[in-house]
């Protein structure tokens, strides 16, 4: 009796590693998942931040100054919020810009800056766009199929 005891004792060896052999690779997913989700909803945020940056810098310049100076006032602003990233914002003049990043080859995205009119006034658009999907900030181990392709935010300022 002792004998068949310790032969269904010795059968049961090693079923623990099997199972966190199985189960390993869909925890460490699970993981990756959620820090990777985490870091892009904060890029989000930073993109976000940049705009309305952007958008506060074009609207603070005094009366007399020209809508180019304001672009590039609000470039900088948003060049100066995603630095944390490595993300810049270039652009000659009010209008269509490109969005770059540190250690990738072309433009990843667009931060456009342009006079616009809301309720009979004067105002200042700056949009930013990133291809995510195409840029992810962390290398995509499936979860691309669950983060965004385009990350974009907008914001509108009332100039005087």
């Amino acid at each position: 009796m002792k004998r068949f005891v310790l032969r269904q004792r010795r059968s049961d060896r090693g079923s623990a590693a099997v199972e966190f052999a199985l189960i390993m690779p869909m925890l460490m997913l699970l993981i990756f998942g959620i820090i990777s989700y985490g870091y892009m909803l904060s890029f989000r945020q930073a993109i976000s931040q940049a705009a309305a940056e952007g958008a506060r810098a074009a609207a603070i310049a005094s009366p007399a100054t020209i809508d180019s100076d304001r672009a590039a006032d609000a470039r900088r602003a948003v060049t100066e919020a995603l630095e944390g990233y490595g993300v810049t914002c270039q652009g000659a003049n009010e209008g269509a810009g490109t969005l770059t990043r540190e250690g990738v080859s072309g433009e990843v995205g667009s931060c456009n800056v342009v006079r616009t009119t809301c309720d009979n006034e004067a105002c200042f658009e700056v949009t930013i766009s990133y291809n995510y999907g195409d840029h992810p900030l962390l290398p995509a181990l499936y979860t691309d199929l669950v983060l965004p392709d385009v990350l974009t935010y907008a914001t509108e300022v009332r100039i005087s």
